[in-house]
């Protein structure tokens, strides 16, 4: 078991390493070992979506390495897909290439695996194993976008606002004025990471009309560019993020606009809140929108004098 867990730890870290080009497939690490002396000899992960997933960049490692996989286990830490998509089944490929022990972080709650590679591999006389416990939530949480996606129909929702100490994200003002700057400089790099780690964005309309933001990622260079999206007022939110989910959409970060932040709140339909509070004091403006009873602080850390908080839905 402690073996396991350190072979699957460093599945773990490879699995990471797709964390800014994977989705909207799950990020996924994948580690070979050799049973008798307990040496890696194919290690893979996920890249970017429509190239080889872990398992086949694991196998293509050890044939580069000419290692015999017979007596092998190999450490995954996601469900091997058992259907054709943009790639062939990595279930069958494990199959076909003789790897005679398979450990699984957790289970794949997409619709199109869903149990099906870990019974194909069982069918085929592979034998597989579940790590379960802290591993298995680890395995979870990495991929939280993609798991909550896949089981509520939805893609995973962000809040994320800046505000001053007295609670406002913004002055009240008319178009052509500035409006309030909450966030520092180097912590706009922040702000562009968690831009590039969704696939769509969405801003208020106030704030697209007064301030026509751009939205990009121009502060973390490489970074994929969300797609931008807009709500209608008159479609119940749920059938609009299930539309978005139809479409291939697994994360939405919703940036400011305390009215469209408060439709999401209201209606429940919310997984993550990022809060950046400054010092500075409005005195009056924009209320900023309050957060849920059932939001429950995970994380806190400070940019300078900015405090920044993250928030997870306690329901969910």
């Amino acid at each position: 078991m402690i073996m396991d867990m350190k072979y699957m730890r460093r599945a773990l870290q490879l699995a990471r390493l797709g964390e800014f080009g994977a989705s909207p497939n799950p990020m996924v690490g994948a580690v070979i070992v050799d049973d008798a002396t307990g040496r890696i000899v194919g290690e893979g992960f996920h890249r970017r979506c429509g190239e080889g997933h872990a398992e086949v960049n694991a196998v293509a490692d050890a044939d580069r390495r000419g290692v015999s996989l017979d007596n092998t286990t190999l450490y995954v830490t996601l469900e091997p897909c058992a259907h054709h998509g943009k790639t062939p089944p990595c279930a069958q490929l494990i199959i076909y290439r003789g790897i005679p022990r398979v450990a699984v972080g957790c289970a794949d709650p997409f619709a199109r695996v869903a149990g099906r590679g870990i019974a194909m591999m069982r069918e085929a006389g592979v034998e597989v194993a579940l790590v379960g416990g802290e591993m298995e939530r680890e395995c979870l949480d990495i991929n939280r976008k993609f798991m909550t996606a896949h089981t509520h129909g939805r893609p995973f929702v962000t809040l994320k606002w800046a505000m001053s100490a007295d609670g406002f994200i913004d002055r009240i003002r008319s178009a052509g004025e500035v409006p309030a700057r909450f966030s520092l400089p180097h912590g706009q790099v922040l702000v562009h990471r968690e831009r590039a780690l969704h696939d769509a964005i969405a801003v208020g309309s106030r704030t697209e009309i007064m301030d026509r933001p751009r939205l990009d990622v121009r502060h973390w260079p490489g970074g994929r560019v969300p797609r931008r999206v807009c709500f209608d007022r008159v479609r119940p939110l749920d059938l609009q993020l299930a539309d978005l989910y139809a479409e291939g959409v697994i994360s939405l970060l919703v940036e400011g606009g305390a009215t469209l932040a408060g439709s999401f709140l209201d209606a429940g339909l919310w997984d993550e809140i990022r809060t950046e509070t400054s010092p500075m004091i409005l005195g009056d403006g924009v209320p900023a929108p309050r957060l849920p009873v059932d939001a429950v602080e995970i994380s806190c850390m400070k940019i300078g004098p900015n405090a920044l908080k993250t928030y997870k839905n306690g329901l969910n």
